[in-house]
């Protein structure tokens, strides 16, 4: 039997309450071992990652919040608003991912730079990230979203 769209709506958020909790376990996790290493490269990995849990927290709340209170919405005609300035930074982020993959090569084959790589390899998957999402909000502005 289908589940009702109330029970799919009261699902998701019971798994967003779930995960942020995680998500804190993992932020006080992060904290731990950067107050137990000072080894540089530790410390920024784990300040990177637990940025990104802080962020995560935060978006499964207004996920959760989105559910229970009014609902939100996005139409493709808000998007259309500031497209231009969007498009904009598309092209900002496609120059970052050419610099990433730029750098990359020009160490690829050097000894020693193993950390170098290591961080670049983020970055440039970061970067690929932003476009992605980026790309996906294009969809909805084109009103092609799989999940509307």
């Amino acid at each position: 039997m289908a589940k009702s769209h109330k029970q799919v709506q009261q699902d998701l958020v019971a798994n967003m309450q779930s995960w942020r909790k995680i998500e804190n376990a993992s932020i006080a996790s992060t904290g731990r071992v950067m107050e137990k290493t000072e080894n540089p490269i530790v410390r920024l990995v784990m300040e990177i990652i637990q940025r990104d849990s802080q962020m995560h927290y935060r978006v499964q709340g207004w996920i959760a919040e989105s559910l229970q209170s009014k609902a939100v919405s996005l139409a493709p005609e808000e998007l259309g608003d500031v497209w231009e300035m969007i498009e904009d930074h598309i092209r900002l982020e496609k120059k970052t991912q050419q610099l990433a993959k730029e750098a990359l090569a020009s160490i690829k084959g050097s000894k020693g730079m193993v950390v170098q790589a290591y961080l670049l390899e983020y970055l440039l998957e970061d970067e690929e990230k932003h476009n992605s999402m980026l790309e996906r909000l294009g969809n909805i502005q084109k009103g092609m979203y799989p999940y509307g």
